[in-house]
């Protein structure tokens, strides 16, 4: 009987429907692909996420100052626990990912220089906060990859840094005089409104590394530019991770901290985390409900975005109406923007019509 009623209000509609009573009106688009993303019908269907977990589907961030070696650890633990290694974010991290994967001018991520920051810190155009807000921009976005990797696969995660960290650095920056108190005001807000939307790193992984060393690895490993920064910056770091990072973070998540001149053996760092009981944070709360909202939420990469942009005026950031409409138009005509994989470019983002 309802299949009856079905097939009566598909036949009533069709009477209704010009584009089926004249057949050239059809149109179809001419995308060679359509994406497809995971939603309800997914979980309907009977796909779970807990059924895919194992003992190492954990998210891992591994923190430290600059040049502490981060890099390394993060990689052999990713191999040696069969997980996905995360590089550190860069502020070019999207122009990498999108489009045909080449760097794009700066005025496309963020209009902030990480060099510039380095040889003039104070720089008053504003560049140590553009750089500090894209950072946590990008952080976030990163850290929903790292999120949806570990939902849809089960295969776990670790990445150097998280943004549940990147305040130590605008703590840093805002001790040093780098930048204003309505920056902070504007980077708490934020941070406030998007990081609630995660839930934390399972563990985190603390490289302790005295200032003058970090000095020393930066003179001799560094970018050209890091020779200038400051020491007292450096120690500025290091207390935000030591004062406000670490005992935040314990709340949730689980630490191990190093404290060694040279970078534990990967093997050291394997055996302690089996030692770990993984009895505290709000993953022991989920359900497959909650793990399915999640990662409906982490794969919109646009809701992402828009978590991280809260209205405000500040000079350092704020972008004109015309400005931004310039930006967009220009952006969209780069290589790979204006059409998905696929498109035929001749044809455009239009309609064709069947006769």
């Amino acid at each position: 009987m309802a299949a009856r009623r079905l097939l009566a209000a598909a036949a009533a509609w069709r009477c209704r429907s010009p584009a089926l009573l004249h057949p050239q009106a059809v149109r179809i688009h001419v995308s060679s692909q359509r994406n497809i993303m995971y939603g309800w019908l997914s979980y309907v269907l009977g796909e779970r996420t807990m059924s895919k977990f194992k003992e190492n589907s954990k998210i891992i961030t591994v923190e430290g100052n600059l040049s502490s070696g981060k890099g390394d650890i993060a990689r052999k633990l990713a191999d040696k626990l069969d997980m996905l290694y995360i590089p550190e974010v860069t502020v070019d991290y999207w122009d990498l990912k999108t489009g045909d994967g080449e760097q794009l001018s700066a005025q496309f991520h963020g209009n902030c220089s990480v060099e510039k920051f380095y040889t003039n810190p104070k720089s008053p155009d504003g560049n140590s906060y553009r750089l500090q807000a894209w950072m946590y921009h990008v952080r976030t976005l990163q850290y929903s990859d790292a999120l949806e990797h570990l939902l849809a696969t089960g295969q776990g995660v670790v990445l150097e840094r998280s943004p549940y960290s990147d305040y130590v650095f605008l703590e840093a920056m805002y001790k040093q005089g780098y930048i204003r108190k309505e920056c902070v005001d504007h980077y708490n807000e934020i941070k406030g409104n998007s990081i609630c939307e995660f839930l934390p790193p399972h563990l985190v992984i603390y490289l302790d590394v005295p200032v003058v060393e970090v000095k020393n690895r930066l003179r001799q490993h560094g970018e050209t530019y890091e020779q200038n920064v400051s020491t007292a910056y450096l120690q500025s770091i290091e207390d935000a991770y030591k004062k406000s990072f670490l005992p935040e973070i314990r709340e949730t998540s689980n630490v191990l901290q190093y404290e060694a001149m040279q970078v534990p053996h990967e093997e050291q760092i394997v055996e302690d985390i089996g030692l770990l009981r993984w009895k505290k944070g709000p993953w022991l709360e989920q359900s497959n409900v909650s793990f399915h909202l999640l990662r409906q939420r982490v794969q919109d990469k646009m809701r992402i975005a828009d978590l991280t942009a809260i209205p405000r005026f500040l000079p350092e950031i704020t972008v004109g109406a015309h400005e931004f409409d310039e930006l967009y138009h220009a952006y969209k005509r780069l290589p790979g923007r204006m059409y998905e994989k696929g498109f035929n470019a001749d044809v455009g983002d239009k309609w064709i019509w069947l006769k």
